[in-house]
């Protein structure tokens, strides 16, 4: 039988995805579950790339996707299945039965899922270079999607369950991130109440609250009218200023951080909350100049001339013209700071030494001792995420549009 570069190419495609998610099933297996695994992948990457041969000519047989995705799957399940000896995470199937069926039928499912996504609209016949760099594209494209996915996702589901976890099970597995959920609610978060109750979490969450909003409007009072200086008036020096906004980034925190440190010192200003206020908008203001300088630059001129013919200020332009129209621009600016001001470690663990005033990530970092639990240490960093990872998803489309705004005149 003669072989065609896209046969071949099904062939390895398959191969690549059933070692992959042979591995990452294998692991997430083994995180919920609790049950030591050794997924094989030698065997999944064998029945992967005979599910990628098998793709091509059942794509073209079969006009339903969903039908062709069942199809594979049913192959997957039963060849891995004989092929291992009925261990297919290299663990006997009674062990965990209903856990490694499921992950079972999720790898064969993602293994021809994937292949024929990757393969939709080919033929047995050669494969053309434009084809090729299409498949390259999807291929590429899916491993990424998966491998920053997992990277990103799998630390936060760690700290998650470990979370969740009482003292005891930790010391008998600590490999073990599966959740007894019989055990209740009230033992089920109760390394959040003692963080609440015993550890002074809420000031720390207060407090970062308090800096991070105070820096959010500091940085657009001074960032707004700044922006629009550089991009609407003309004065010496104005291009020369726009290119070197960003050059503060260009001297790393840990430089600047002893000289701040001695002057604070001397100011009375360490240990005081005043003296981030002080510091997180001057390393906020730069990015904030150059993000909204392009948008403001973006927006028609005529519109701000005709309000100036109307009798209004410069600020009164500013106020009731430029900001409503760059709503978008200045939500996305807003986040990307309050974003900065409530992750910064680095100045707040140089200036601030009383317990009262830590911010999140100071009073994060405080829990990391052989005296506290490690569930109320993940409990902490649960708590310290979740608030921006919920603002980033929901002014995400602020953040797209702002970010993009400007690059494109017209």
């Amino acid at each position: 039988m003669k072989f065609r570069w896209v046969d071949i190419s099904a062939i390895v495609l398959g191969a690549i995805w059933g070692a992959l998610w042979m591995i990452v099933i294998g692991v997430l297996l083994m995180l919920v579950s609790g049950l030591i695994v050794s997924p094989p992948v030698a065997i999944a990457t064998l029945v992967g790339a005979v599910a990628g041969w098998f793709a091509l000519p059942l794509a073209q047989r079969i006009s339903a996707k969903n039908t062709l995705y069942a199809s594979l799957t049913v192959l997957l399940v039963i060849a891995l299945l004989v092929l291992t000896g009925l261990s297919p995470f290299g663990t006997a199937l009674g062990e965990n039965t209903v856990y490694q069926v499921f992950a079972l039928l999720v790898w064969a499912g993602l293994v021809g899922w994937s292949c024929g996504l990757c393969l939709d609209g080919y033929t047995s016949g050669s494969a053309k270079r434009y084809r090729m760099e299409i498949l390259l594209i999807r291929v590429m494209k899916g491993l990424a999607f998966v491998l920053f996915t997992v990277v990103v996702a799998l630390p936060f589901y760690v700290m998650v369950m470990t979370s969740l976890k009482s003292q005891q099970s930790l010391l008998a597995n600590p490999l073990d991130f599966s959740i007894d959920l019989t055990q209740g609610v009230e033992s089920l978060f109760r390394s959040y109440v003692e963080l609440f109750t015993q550890y002074n979490f809420g000031s720390f969450l207060l407090n970062s609250a308090i800096v991070s909003v105070a820096t959010v409007f500091i940085t657009l009072f001074f960032a707004v009218p700044g922006a629009y200086a550089v991009a609407r008036l003309r004065f010496p020096g104005q291009a020369f200023l726009s290119r070197s906004i960003l050059l503060i980034y260009m001297v790393p925190a840990i430089v600047l951080v002893i000289p701040l440190y001695a002057v604070f010192s001397q100011l009375g200003l360490r240990n005081t909350l005043y003296g981030l206020l002080i510091v997180y908008p001057a390393t906020t203001i730069p990015v904030a100049l150059y993000m909204l300088q392009g948008y403001f630059r973006g927006l028609p001129s005529e519109l701000e001339e005709a309000g100036l013919m109307d009798g209004l200020s410069r600020m009164g332009v500013i106020a009731k013209i430029t900001m409503p129209l760059s709503l978008p621009a200045l939500a996305s600016v807003a986040l990307y700071v309050f974003m900065i001001a409530w992750n910064e470690f680095l100045f707040a663990f140089m200036f601030l030494d009383d317990l009262d005033i830590f911010t999140l990530s100071r009073g994060v970092v405080s829990l990391n001792s052989s005296e506290v639990p490690r569930q109320h240490l993940m409990a902490g960093a649960v708590i310290a995420t979740v608030p921006v990872l919920a603002l980033f998803l929901w002014f995400e489309r602020f953040l797209v549009s702002g970010l993009t705004a400007g690059s494109v005149k017209g």
